[in-house]
């Protein structure tokens, strides 16, 4: 194939109607890494709301079992993507994802927020970093799924349009965004997963959260207080990626066969494999205190940390 052909197939399936075929081949075959690695970074944006992070915290999964709670979003998700929205696996994977989040008081905005980053990042990040941008065709599509992904889990008042979920996005970040000790906490568990993920387990791990922290922006990194890197490390960095796409493009056929989330490396969990209706958690009742205040020491203003270096 040419390294345009999935882009002329995408661009040939109607966006309203066969959504689920067009994100499917974005994410399996034409930005398979750059969309796995959009979301990755897209859940320490969740841990950046208070009302997001401290819950996680307090569930202990992503402190204490990080790499299964890992796993498990990564399979639930997969099994939709991969069967359908409508097939039985997609609505086992939708009941077991329903069923935790039906174990907690989360509420509709904070649901609504979670939906808006894989809706809005993965665009953001292959805009930037990949080998060429999605298409408005292909904006279109990924905007059509995650409204019907967000329908099935029974979120209300979903943004209508792309336009929508960024506005939806940015405006939640700049109200939201605060630092929390728990959500840091999160935060922290989750960048030490990372260094473990191939090939960045051969590097150290100062370098490779370093390199994490130049991918996030200057708001994000203040509601976790850490520290600013340089802007000669972010241009080296970003830079970095940047010429993986133009490689990318120039140097490598686009990929016949998908890969779906199952097949990763960085899955570790089952490797007897696993059944969708038993993965994740299954608690009973709501393990988690609610509206019990944080210390006075955890709780500040996002905007209290300064720049620091790298």
């Amino acid at each position: 194939m040419n390294r345009f052909a999935l882009r002329d197939r995408t661009d040939s399936l109607d966006a309203v109607t066969q959504y689920e075929d067009i994100v499917r081949i974005l994410t399996t075959q034409e930005f398979p890494w750059d969309i796995t690695q959009a979301l990755s970074f897209a859940l320490f944006r969740t841990y950046a709301v208070p009302s997001i992070g401290v819950l996680l915290h307090e569930t202990r999964e992503f402190n204490e079992r990080t790499q299964k709670r890992y796993d498990d979003t990564v399979l639930v998700l997969d099994a939709i993507l991969e069967h359908g929205i409508a097939s039985p696996v997609g609505h086992s994977a939708f009941r077991r994802m329903n069923q935790m989040h039906g174990a907690y008081a989360i509420s509709n905005d904070d649901m609504r927020y979670v939906l808006s980053t894989f809706a809005v990042c993965p665009i953001r990040w292959v805009g930037e970093f990949g080998w060429r941008p999605f298409t408005s065709n292909e904006v279109e599509a990924w905007t059509h799924y995650y409204r019907e992904m967000g329908r099935h889990m029974g979120i209300q008042d979903i943004p209508k349009t792309h336009a929508d979920f960024v506005a939806y996005l940015d405006g939640y970040e700049a109200k939201h965004f605060a630092f929390d000790a728990r959500g840091q906490a999160v935060a922290d568990s989750t960048l030490e997963l990372l260094t473990t993920f191939p090939p960045s387990h051969l590097a150290p791990k100062k370098l490779v959260k370093l390199f994490a922290r130049t991918l996030m922006e200057d708001a994000l990194l203040d509601a976790f207080h850490y520290p600013r890197p340089s802007a000669l490390t972010r241009k080296v960095f970003r830079s970095a990626l940047q010429l993986r796409g133009k490689f990318v493009r120039y140097a490598l056929p686009p990929r016949e066969v998908p890969k779906f989330g199952r097949e990763s490396v960085n899955l570790r969990t089952y490797p007897k494999g696993y059944v969708v209706e038993e993965l994740g958690t299954f608690p009973k009742t709501c393990p988690v205190h609610h509206h019990r205040p944080a210390p006075a020491e955890d709780v500040a203003p996002a905007s209290a940390q300064g720049a620091g270096g790298s």
